[in-house]
């Protein structure tokens, strides 16, 4: 199944800028979400899936906790400046179609996949091949859901969200495509990229709204900050989760 065209074009030509701060502070939190996820494991062959600009593979392969790195990614743009960082852990960066997975069975310790679920059109058959590839997983995704998401959904679409997903959702998904979850972290936006956003807002509304912004912004830290860990896939922002791969097959009785 190839990717839709008019998505390729897209995708093609997104990362033709260099690097941004946005991208640059967004990929120090997943890579960190991504070494946390990973200290109680070895993992020596890694595929990220979805690679982007590379950002988040130049991270890890600055802390050099994995031996070898390898990437996929849909977009000319992305592969062009992944080539550009020269990473020397990074084997080999490949285009593919956003769903055939050019690689043998259980290739690879653990394949990553952060912030691309939501994107993907038919993410079931994407995550069958990363299961059929991968002995281990780790996927990121942000959790744009709220009861309201419906009268948000030209915001989300303009960022290329599609699919939406709470912690609970995104757990089914996985065990229904017989991924085992071995641990997840919902959290909140990163110190550093909260205070970027902060930055922007006060630039963007006038004094009273970016004191309800920041009032709003400030009462969810602290309101985290104090929460039970059980309670926290209630609303976090972004979900991470370490997957194993089984051989469950759900069928309907």
């Amino acid at each position: 199944m190839d990717v839709n065209k008019e998505l390729q074009q897209e995708y093609n030509q997104f990362y033709e800028k260099d690097i941004s701060e946005w991208r640059e502070l967004g990929a120090r939190a997943k890579a960190k979400n991504i070494i946390n996820l990973s200290k109680n494991q070895s993992f020596k062959k890694v595929l990220e899936v979805g690679a982007g600009d590379g950002s988040i593979l130049q991270k890890l392969n600055d802390e050099k906790i994995f031996g070898e790195l390898y990437a996929l990614e849909i977009s000319d743009s992305g592969i062009e400046q992944i080539k550009k960082k020269e990473l020397n852990l990074l084997k080999s960066v490949q285009k593919f179609d956003g769903y055939k997975i050019p690689f043998g069975d259980n290739e690879f310790d653990m394949v990553y996949c952060s912030h691309v679920m939501e994107h993907v059109e038919h993410p079931r058959i994407l995550l069958r091949e990363i299961k059929r590839i991968s002995k281990y997983q780790i996927f990121e995704v942000p959790i744009d859901f709220s009861f309201s998401v419906d009268k948000k959904a030209e915001h989300f679409l303009a960022y290329g969200h599609i699919n939406i997903f709470t912690p609970s959702l995104f757990k089914f998904l996985l065990k229904s495509e017989g991924f085992e979850i071995v641990e997840g972290k919902s959290k909140i936006l990163d110190n550093k990229v909260n205070n970027y956003i902060l930055a922007k807002k006060r630039k963007e509304l006038s004094f009273i709204g970016f004191l309800g912004f920041n009032i709003k912004t400030s009462s969810i830290r602290l309101i985290w900050n104090i929460l039970p860990n059980k309670y926290k896939d209630f609303k976090p922002q972004t979900y991470t989760v370490l997957t194993k791969s089984t051989d469950k097959k759900f069928e309907m009785k």
